[in-house]
């Protein structure tokens, strides 16, 4: 076993609404990635992926809220830590961020070496600015990305130019994790292609030690990642090896998630892709018993209503659900 980057255990934080409501977003969340590894978060819309990310950064701002568990990167436990301590001392170095809809994120009336001006200095005030140039320059270089593009405006450069910039300003210290929050949506298949090759040579090079990759698509995962677990309604449901939870799906969840899509692995096939029934549950009142419950055709009424144990097999894979191992594959085979 490696050197753990990021170990969670029992991470639970929650929205408050206007109206003073409780939505328990993340709920009992454990994990762990060693260095050199990658991590894939897959699930539903709302599932909890999102702010699982936002949570991971120890960085609270209303309507999100800690309620307790432990983040721990590179031995270091951030949960305690006060939001000043966690920015300046924590935040880019030892854990960064690459937020939804990336190629948004840039202010369009700056340049782009102004962004990592700030990076830098939120760490070193004292910086140079040749010297910020200069990283920047060779940063910008390793990841093919050519020196213009630090004198130019955001709106002067492509999509996947975009995204790629936004890539290496978040990494640009080199951090121990880094949290990728879709980083290849809304992109066209050969940008897509382009950012994942970059995302695979910061680990390699070892500009990130370790990552967490997080996209609704199961198959984008298996080209990216080393482990996948799957999040429903806030909780983690299965984890397992890429290949593992892409061919070889043991919840009923994450089954239903790989008949909903088509897998090139697998190529054409020959029945039509398949829907899972219902919406997910709301998470103001969690359902007591299994969340996936009222969607599964396999559930039976111990499902609905005592606590659920997460199954920890020999291999280090995890589910949660009542039926044994064995069970899943018969029923599964019996259709």
């Amino acid at each position: 076993m490696g050197k753990v980057m990021l170990a969670v255990k029992n991470l639970k934080t929650k929205y408050v609404t206007r109206l003073q409501e409780d939505v328990y977003a993340v709920d009992g969340v454990s994990l762990q990635i060693e260095e050199g590894k990658s991590l894939g978060v897959a699930g539903e819309s709302g599932c909890g992926k999102s702010t699982l990310a936002l949570s991971l950064m120890g960085y609270y701002f209303p309507p999100l809220s800690y309620i307790g568990g432990d983040i721990v990167i590179d031995g270091k436990n951030i949960s305690g830590m006060k939001p000043d301590e966690v920015r300046k001392n924590i935040l880019g170095r030892e854990i960064a961020y690459i937020p939804q809809a990336a190629m948004n994120a840039l202010n369009p009336t700056r340049k782009v070496i102004r962004f990592i001006e700030d990076v830098l200095h939120a760490h070193d005030p004292k910086m140079a600015k040749k010297d910020i140039y200069d990283l920047a320059r060779e940063r910008f270089g390793v990841l093919g990305l050519p020196e213009e593009v630090l004198e130019k405006y955001a709106v002067e450069l492509s999509g996947g130019m975009k995204q790629r910039t936004v890539i290496a300003i978040s990494t640009i210290l080199s951090p121990k994790v880094l949290i990728a929050d879709e980083p290849s949506s809304a992109l066209d298949v050969t940008s897509q292609k382009m950012v994942i090759r970059m995302m695979r040579d910061l680990m390699e090079k070892g500009y990130i030690r370790s990552m967490l990759f997080i996209t609704h698509e199961l198959p984008l995962l298996y080209n990216v990642t080393d482990d996948i677990m799957v999040m429903y309604a806030g909780q983690i449901i299965e984890r397992g090896t890429a290949k593992e939870m892409v061919f070889d799906p043991l919840h009923p969840y994450t089954k239903g998630l790989m008949g909903s899509i088509i897998v090139p692995e697998e190529g054409v096939r020959e029945t039509k892709l398949a829907a899972i029934p219902g919406t997910p549950p709301n998470l103001k009142h969690p359902p007591s018993g299994c969340r996936f419950a009222s969607r599964c055709k396999y559930a039976a009424p111990a499902c609905m209503g005592m606590e659920i144990p997460d199954i920890e097999m020999p291999n280090g894979r995890m589910y949660r659900c009542l039926m044994s191992e064995r069970k899943i594959r018969e029923v599964y085979q019996n259709g």
